[in-house]
This record gives C-alpha cells, sequence and structure tokens, in this order.
C-alpha cells in the first residue's frame, strides 16, 4: 500500500509543477538555516577530534570568589588550584591541567608568523585523541624534565618548514625559545577552544607556579572518567573538594564557587558567567528548540495553506474515490504520503544547500581550521527534520480532506 500512495504521491507533485517548487523552495531554504546551525552546534560541542570521548569529558575552567556586601570575581582558574583540588581526585581515569592558548611570534627569514602557543601536561595526550600525522606527544617524563619538546599542527609545519612532513627533529622557535619538534597533529578547529592550538609545549616550561596561593589564572582542567555514569560522582567529589578551599580574604569575602561540567555546560557557563549549580544547559537547549519550532512554524503555516487550497482544487478528485469506496484513513494515508515526501525533497535540497553555505564557511577562513561538514548525525538530523516538518504541515489539510462530504465533493464544492 505504501508503494502504491508513493507512486500516487510523486504523479501529483510532478503534476502540480508550480505548486510543488513554491513549496520546495520554502522547505530547503528553512532546513538549510537550521542545518547550517545545527552543524555549528555540533562542531563545536559533538563527538569530534580530538574530543573524541566527550560523553565522558569533563572540564573546570572558570571559578568565582563572593564577596560578603554583595558582588563577585569571576575568572579562569590558576595551575596552582587545578594542582591541589582537581589533580587529586580519585574518581577520574586521568585529570590534566594545560593553559589556554596565547599568542606568540616566530619568524620564517624576515617573515613574522604568528603561533598559538598552549602548555599542557603529558596527561593532555591521554584524555584527548589527537590526529598524529607524524612523530608521537610528549610524554609526562619529558613534562617532568620541562623539556624544550613542542607538538604542532600542520598549518604551522607548512608555514614555518615549507612542509607537513618530515620534520620531526627540527627546531622551532617562537618568542626567542627553541623547541624540538615530536610529533604534527592535524588541524584543530578553532571552535574547540579548550584544545586548540598551533603549538603545545610541556607546562613546566613555562611560568606557572604550583606553590602560588592564588585562585585565578589562565588555566583549565580536563577530566577523563572511566565510563559516561561516572560523570556525576566526579562533579560531586570536586564540589565536596572545593568547599574546602579557603578564601583568599576572610574579612571581604566568604565563598569560592567552581565546577566541574560537561563540554556543552562548560561553554554556557563561560558566556553566562556562572558558576552556580544551575549550569543553564536546560534553558539553552529550549532556547534553541524554541527556536527551532518558530522558525518552522511560519513555512508550515504557508505550506498548510497551500495544502488547504490544494485539497479544495481536488475536490472532484476525492469525491470520486470517496464514491468508490475509499475511507477517511485512505484519504488521509494518501496524503501524508504526498507531504512527507514533498519535504524529503525539500529535505534534501536543504541539505545540499547547508552543504554549500558551509563550505564557504570553511574556506573564508573565518574561524581557524573550520572543518563544517555534513556528518551522519546533521544528515540524519535533516531528514528527521523533514519528516516532522511534513507531518506537521499535512495532518490538518488531511483531516479536513477526510471529512468532505462525496456528494458536495463531485460538485466541486470543497467547503
Amino acid at each position: 500500500m505504501l508503494l502504491s500512495y508513493l507512486k500516487i504521491a510523486w504523479k501529483v507533485l510532478l503534476r502540480r509543477k508550480f505548486f510543488t517548487f513554491i513549496s520546495l523552495f520554502g522547505i530547503s531554504f528553512t532546513l538549510m538555516i537550521l542545518l547550517v546551525v545545527y552543524a555549528f552546534y555540533d562542531h563545536t560541542v559533538g563527538p569530534h577530534t580530538p574530543e573524541k570521548k566527550v560523553d565522558r569529558l569533563v572540564f573546570v575552567n572558570r571559578m568565582t570568589v563572593g564577596f560578603k556586601e554583595g558582588g563577585q570575581n569571576n575568572g579562569t582558574a590558576s595551575y596552582s588550584f587545578l594542582e591541589r583540588y582537581v589533580r587529586p581526585l580519585r574518581t577520574p581515569e586521568t585529570v590534566s591541567i594545560c593553559s589556554y592558548f596565547g599568542s606568540t611570534a616566530a619568524y620564517v627569514g624576515n617573515q613574522k608568523l604568528d603561533v598559538d602557543l598552549k602548555y599542557t601536561d603529558g596527561q593532555f595526550w591521554q584524555v584527548l585523541d589527537f590526529d598524529f600525522l607524524e612523530g608521537r606527544p610528549y610524554s609526562i617524563r619529558e613534562v617532568g624534565e620541562g623539556a624544550h619538546v613542542v607538538v604542532i599542527n600542520e598549518r604551522t609545519s607548512r608555514a614555518y618548514f615549507g612542509t607537513p612532513r618530515g620534520v620531526v627533529g627540527r627546531t622551532l622557535e617562537t618568542d626567542r625559545v627553541r623547541y624540538r619538534v615530536v610529533g604534527v597533529v592535524r588541524d584543530v578547529p578553532g571552535m574547540r577552544f579548550n584544545s586548540y592550538a598551533d603549538a603545545w609545549v610541556p607546562i613546566t616550561t613555562g611560568t606557572f607556579d604550583a606553590k602560588d596561593p592564588v585562585l585565578f589564572g589562565n588555566c583549565l582542567a580536563i577530566i577523563l572518567a572511566r565510563r559516561p555514569g561516572d560523570i556525576p560522582a566526579i562533579q560531586a567529589e570536586f564540589d565536596r573538594a572545593v568547599a574546602r578551599v579557603p578564601v583568599p580574604d576572610p574579612k571581604t569575602q566568604d565563598k569560592v564557587s567552581s565546577s566541574a561540567s560537561t563540554l556543552l555546560a562548560s561553554l554556557v557557563r563561560w558566556f553566562n558567567n556562572n558558576n552556580g549549580p544551575n549550569d543553564g544547559v536546560r534553558q539553552l537547549l529550549a532556547k534553541i528548540l524554541a527556536f527551532a519550532l518558530l522558525f518552522m512554524l511560519l513555512p508550515a503555516l504557508n505550506l498548510v495553506n497551500v495544502n488547504v487550497s490544494r485539497i479544495l482544487e481536488r475536490a472532484s478528485e476525492i469525491g470520486v474515490r470517496k464514491a468508490f469506496g475509499a475511507t477517511s484513513g485512505t484519504l488521509i494515508g494518501q496524503f501524508l504520503v504526498e507531504n512527507v515526501l514533498l519535504t524529503l525533497v525539500g529535505g534534501v535540497l536543504g541539505l545540499g544547500l547547508a552543504a554549500g553555505v558551509l563550505a564557504l564557511i570553511d574556506g573564508s577562513g573565518f574561524i581557524p581550521y573550520t572543518t563544517l561538514t555534513l556528518n551522519p548525525r546533521i544528515f540524519a538530523g535533516g531528514l528527521l527534520l523533514s519528516l516532522l516538518f511534513g507531518v506537521l504541515s499535512g495532518v490538518y489539510p488531511a483531516y479536513k480532506m477526510s471529512k468532505l462530504h462525496a456528494v458536495q465533493a463531485l460538485k466541486g464544492n470543497g467547503n
């Protein structure tokens, strides 16, 4: 029966070319916008290199000191705070402490090359999954020895050495400090700002002091859970550790706050400047869902109106089918299949348009090393949205069609 519905639906859509064109334009444009937004979301917080194990990762990157008379200081955590209160956690599988990237200068002849440099410990390469083109990561032992070794990305290798291969063992000099290259990795997109850099060096080659009692600095901790179900236990253990942190000035300050958050929650906390118990993820997802539904509402209502008009034009055809025994359920099924087929075709066109837009964004260089593509999750999301769009815009017209009286319909009266 479904196959016969599809054949009828395809013939109807081909016969009504103008209606089909207008409908496909609205559907494909709407889905293109939604898919581009979804692609940005997925490539920011989805399981991509180097955060492939994103369902097992927890981040500590913000902290707050509250004042007794109101107000608070917010900022990123210091190396010493993370070393004292995150490194000793027993629940995680591994804990890594690293800095945020900072801009440095390297020179190729007389040409200046900007290199975003990130300081990390040896565990950094265990909690994250970089794609090595050649060489290896530096080890925990090399970090402990303060070895001047570096892992660079493909872009830096090309710009500094003129090739992405065969550079292991050569020397990179940046800000007058010389490092021996031990590995080359694929470029990390700028949207993954917890792991992004052009070059990664041992944190012991920097000026970080584990004995310094300051709370604020330029570092973050990346925690790898043994399994996704351990994340609440890690968060609870960290909350207990933070509760023991003394305030720097007990006379004016009353509380130190910090949170161990998933990748999405850490980004939401960062932009909301929030370290409270509510990470704001549910509110964000609710807003995204509301935006998607509202964005789909206008073209859906327009398609509903067009569908109703199309039904009234087909009143005689519907009357004939009813006179020959077609049930309301049969007519509803046929019309829904027609509408879903139309929206799926529009969805495929929307996927094609979205792929083109994402390719333009990638090529623009607006976001460093962007790799926005239609991966299987986004592709499946586009087809699901198309199906939802087809059902939402087809239910009411299908119901209205099923209620047409056969005699009035045969006379061409759809009212």
